[in-house]
């Protein structure tokens, strides 16, 4: 019996292939539980085209990705904390302030869990590192630079 997985299922497949099982394994497993359906000719040319739909998308969210890749390499952010006189901060530099500090400072806006800050804390000032990941093939190095902020 032809079927269509719906996800992963381990020994047999990942989601969205086509896999001949034996009838009962089908029947009694896979499609009761949810992991699979019958690859009629309908769902084989629903599958086809959503899986050329899927690939479309993907391409461009990867180009989009590649593009900002190549506008945030290389690029310095000055992050502006409040530090005692001997350089210890008051809190700590988290992804949020690089996010405001990235959208402030080169008009640049990521979202902030795809920034990952490559020490476990800031806490004095100081030059840094975080790491964007844009996408699973693009990760970027950013530059921090922690500096005192200004008084007003």
């Amino acid at each position: 019996m032809e079927i269509i997985l719906k996800q992963d299922v381990a020994n047999l497949g990942y989601a969205d292939d086509i896999v001949k099982v034996k009838d009962g394994y089908a029947r009694n497993y896979l499609i009761p539980q949810g992991y699979a359906e019958l690859a009629t000719p309908a769902k084989k040319k629903q599958l086809a085209e959503t899986v050329k739909q899927r690939a479309f998308k993907a391409e461009k969210i990867r180009k989009e990705a590649e593009f900002m890749a190549g506008k945030i390499s290389g690029l310095e952010v000055n992050v502006p904390v409040k530090a005692s006189e001997t350089g210890t901060l008051f809190g700590s530099v988290n992804n949020i302030m690089v996010a405001d500090a990235l959208k402030a400072q080169h008009d640049i806006e990521i979202d902030r869990h795809k920034i990952a800050i490559n020490e476990d804390r800031i806490k004095e000032l100081g030059q840094y590192t975080a790491t964007v990941n844009l996408h699973r093939e693009f990760k970027v190095e950013l530059k921090l630079n922690v500096v005192r902020e200004e008084a007003e």
